[in-house]
């Protein structure tokens, strides 16, 4: 059982996928696969790579069974890939993909924005989906968008979110991600939820994925860490963004949050030599995607040292 003792923190990678699916411009497929290579290297223990989501509906992203089939898949880490249904499921197994992620809302706008379903009838879809990856040897995580703030219906109950999360555990989730998809929420707000949340699930089922819009983010993961989550999300160079949420412009920077970590005195094992060779490898790879990032990171939480050394190639 997770104690506020444990001094270990598991960082979950998104930049491949929900870092690069907003990008105005494409990025190429060799530079994704290079870039999760590289990520690998770092000694991640999970990388969100892409998602099974209809190319039309997020075009970024067309190019996933690409690279899946490229990428270099290193011991000790899960490639997790979004799917929303029994097609995107198909397609990620027939590539391989033995680590998937299901996203329900906590708000019913913002699912028919994101999924065009109702809250009911995407959990009873996902019902069918955890049953059939689970039969084929995946782990399986569940994110819950929205928890906090929804950019169409304004702040969201905890019970709103909890409700979600339980229905995605009960489907046999191994993982919940609580999402602050709009990087609204406040020490508070994240307090509450989980306050609530941790009387029905082990601390050790439950990692944060934190937008970081209103320079919050590491406030908010002060809060989770003191409530005893021990996985947080984070994207290198505060990248991200989703096309379904407004206001949503970037997600915490990983080097930030491995920052925060050790002047509290956690453990994450990442390599930060092999972090800022990834760096280089996506500049090098979509210069102005960089650029853009270091302008996000250095308008947000991430240190103005640390924004420097991003427009200079390091991490």
């Amino acid at each position: 059982m997770t104690t506020k003792s444990d001094t270990s923190v598991k960082v979950i990678e998104v930049g491949p996928r929900d870092g690069l699916q907003n990008e105005p411009l494409p990025v190429p497929t060799e530079v994704k696969v290079a870039f999760i290579d590289a990520l690998s290297e770092a000694g991640f223990p999970i990388i969100e790579c892409t998602s099974f989501v209809s190319p039309a509906a997020v075009p970024q992203l067309a190019d996933a069974e690409e690279v899946m089939r490229r990428i270099r898949r290193r011991a000790g880490t899960r490639y997790l890939v979004l799917v929303p249904n029994e097609r995107g499921l198909e397609r990620a197994l027939a590539v391989g993909c033995d680590a998937v992620a299901l996203f329900a809302a906590a708000t019913e706008a913002f699912s028919q924005a994101n999924l065009r379903a109702s809250i009911a009838d995407t959990l009873a879809r996902y019902a069918t989906v955890t049953v059939r990856a689970q039969a084929a040897g995946c782990w399986v995580r569940g994110y819950v968008s929205v928890a906090f703030h929804c950019p169409y219906s304004g702040p969201v109950a905890p019970e709103q979110a909890i409700t979600v999360a339980l229905r995605l555990l009960e489907f046999g989730c191994d993982e919940l991600a609580i999402a602050d998809t709009i990087g609204r929420a406040t020490p508070d707000d994240v307090a509450r939820l989980l306050e609530k949340l941790l009387r029905e699930v082990p601390a050790e089922r439950v990692a944060v994925h934190l937008h970081d819009t209103t320079g919050k983010a590491l406030d908010n993961v002060a809060v989770a860490l003191s409530a005893g989550i021990r996985a947080v999300d984070a994207a290198l160079g505060g990248l991200g963004g989703c096309p379904f949420a407004p206001g949503a412009p970037g997600n915490l920077a990983t080097e930030a949050l491995l920052d925060f970590l050790d002047t509290l005195g956690y453990a994450h094992g990442i390599d930060r030599r092999a972090l800022r060779d990834a760096w280089l490898t996506l500049q090098q790879g979509a210069p102005e995607l960089v650029q853009r990032g270091a302008a996000r990171a250095s308008a947000r939480s991430v240190d103005p040292t640390v924004a420097e050394e991003l427009r200079e190639g390091g991490a």
